[in-house]
């Protein structure tokens, strides 16, 4: 008797088992995010916010990213992009703030991209230097909108939850601030810098999902082992 349907069941089943645990890694992990994820408090900083497609059957065509009034920027800048129109809007604020010597009554509040497609499995960055950033906070919260050709608007402004917590289904992008010479914050393993925690979390995440890989295959294995074993046994 010939295995090869089987053999060639049990490949289809390894593909689509190892498809479905990629297709989980990679849809935990799809939102818009601001990198690097930490800056000093009191700095200017280079903040990239990336913004990969969600969607199957539609591309992103605009991106809105709100910068918090209750910390305004005295400076804001905004890389150009190939391919995409930029609008950068200040509004007047609630008590004006010491900037370069003087005082700023207005401050940019929000950003937005458009005209430009980011397509199906493919994601795009918008760079904006910024600064000084803010010293009373440990954290900045950039609330974004993902517009889709659909029509869709996803919404990134759920707060990031406390430690040990779910993430949120939309969670929006945050800056961690760190003091100047201060100790890291929760979350970073203590004498290694951000960038080197970043790299430690990107090789857990690895290791996890190659490990679900391995339970995936695991699970298969042994399905195929009990139908061999019926087999023998019918055939006996």
């Amino acid at each position: 008797m010939s295995y090869a349907p089987h053999a060639r069941r049990a490949g289809a089943v390894l593909s689509l088992a190892a498809v479905s645990v990629l297709g989980a890694a990679t849809a935990a992990s799809a939102h818009v995010t601001a990198n690097p994820k930490t800056a000093e408090q009191g700095s200017y900083a280079k903040v990239a916010f990336r913004v990969p497609n969600e969607r199957d059957d539609a591309s992103t065509t605009k991106v809105v990213v709100h910068l918090p009034v209750e910390h305004p920027l005295s400076s804001v800048s905004v890389r150009p992009t190939p391919g995409w129109k930029v609008e950068v809007e200040k509004s007047k604020l609630p008590e004006p703030i010491k900037a370069h010597g003087g005082e700023l009554t207005e401050a940019v509040t929000k950003i937005t991209w458009s005209g430009g497609k980011i397509e199906p499995g493919e994601f795009q960055e918008f760079d904006v230097s910024m600064g000084r950033l803010p010293t009373d906070t440990d954290k900045m919260i950039f609330k974004a909108d993902q517009t889709y050709s659909s029509g869709e608007v996803v919404k990134w402004e759920e707060e990031p939850p406390a430690e040990g917590a779910e993430e949120p289904e939309h969670p929006a992008p945050v800056l961690t601030l760190l003091p100047e010479g201060g100790t890291e914050p929760a979350g970073l393993t203590a004498g290694t810098k951000p960038d080197e925690n970043a790299s430690a979390s990107s090789d857990d995440g690895t290791a996890r999902l190659l490990g679900g890989l391995g339970i995936a295959v695991g699970v298969v294995g042994i399905g195929l082992g009990g139908l061999g074993l019926t087999r023998g046994r019918n055939k006996a």
